[in-house]
């Protein structure tokens, strides 16, 4: 189902028989390429030769990131520090690096806050790179290391990349087995699956502007409560710009809540249960406290999806539904 609505080209080939026409393998070679190259610690995400992204790891990164991120016309959506230094660019929050994924209670460990020493999140190995017309698989294992240098959690990654028309999209599909001891989350608003975004589009006095699958519009309105998806677009340069992040079942504590913020900060955070109620002042909040026993893990489920022009709520809706 997502295949045929994320790249209809591809899909539609694909169940075509033997007598397909030949305009209709023109239309599949149109269809860019998603391919992998390997570098220094990171592996780029080349799409119809372009780097649409690179995932990085190592170095004095704490955690593995996707960074830049650019949709298919090559407009970069994600702030530039501390990578590089843009004029007028904000620097605070050093840790909102691309897109990533962490948390800041973990046994009390904070792994979202985190500098240049543990906790650290620690890439391992790759278990599958392959590329494709229109689609390319990148699977990742990572260890979570608490401050004390034990290992709390290994994460195991699968980061699915589509091109489709005018967009490119990312399936994250992301498992958290615990190791050797228990582990608890701690309910902190402090999470999970995030991009920090450039400065031209925020909300806060630049162009941005969220809505969500619930009908609400503007990171106050959306902060804190649940919704299927949020968007935030924007202009650059005359050119309108989105990204959409979906969250799906069976993610754990699904529908997530959202951690979305006016200065850049767009985050999807389903283990901060109690912290969002209380801010908004629901009847008895009650803490999510995600806890696992050792072998036992957690799953979580976002699709990102960075594109060129606008998107009504109805046509992510679409994609919402055609997600399975």
């Amino acid at each position: 189902m997502k295949t045929i609505w994320m790249f209809g080209l591809v899909s539609v080939f694909i169940l075509c028989n033997a007598g397909c026409s030949e305009v209709m393998r023109v239309k599949l070679e149109s269809v860019p390429k998603v391919e992998f190259v390997e570098g220094e610690d990171k592996i780029d995400v080349v799409i119809g030769g372009e780097v649409f992204t690179s995932y990085m790891y190592g170095g004095e990164l704490t955690k593995p990131v996707l960074y830049p991120v650019k949709t298919p016309s090559g407009i970069k959506v994600n702030r530039g520090f501390p990578f590089e230094k843009i004029e007028g660019e904000a620097t605070d929050h050093h840790h909102h690096v691309g897109i990533f994924f962490a948390y800041d209670e973990v046994n009390e460990d904070g792994f979202w806050n985190n500098k240049t020493s543990l906790p650290q999140i620690q890439h391992l190995k790759v278990t599958r790179k392959k590329g494709g017309r229109g689609k390319g698989e990148l699977f990742t294992v990572m260890q979570w290391v608490g401050k004390s240098g034990e290992v709390l959690l290994k994460e195991t990654r699968k980061m699915v990349f589509t091109a489709g028309e005018n967009q490119y999209a990312i399936d994250f599909s992301i498992d958290l087995t615990a190791q050797d001891e228990k582990v608890v989350f701690g309910d902190t608003k402090e999470g999970l699956f995030a991009i920090r975004v450039a400065q031209w589009l925020r909300e806060k006095d630049a162009t941005g502007h969220y809505f969500s699958s619930n009908g609400d519009e503007t990171a106050s309105n959306i902060w804190g409560k649940r919704a299927n998806w949020v968007a935030l677009e924007g202009n650059k340069d005359g050119k309108e710009v989105g990204i959409a992040i979906l969250n799906y079942p069976p993610s754990t504590n699904y529908p997530t809540y959202w951690h979305a913020r006016d200065y850049g900060l767009f985050a999807a955070n389903p283990l901060g249960q109690k912290v969002f109620q209380e801010s908004l002042k629901v009847d008895n909040p009650q803490a999510f406290a995600l806890t696992l026993e050792p072998g036992e893990s957690a799953h979580f489920n976002f699709l990102i999806v960075i594109y060129d022009g606008k998107r009504t709520a109805e046509q992510l809706d679409k994609l919402f539904a055609a997600f399975e």
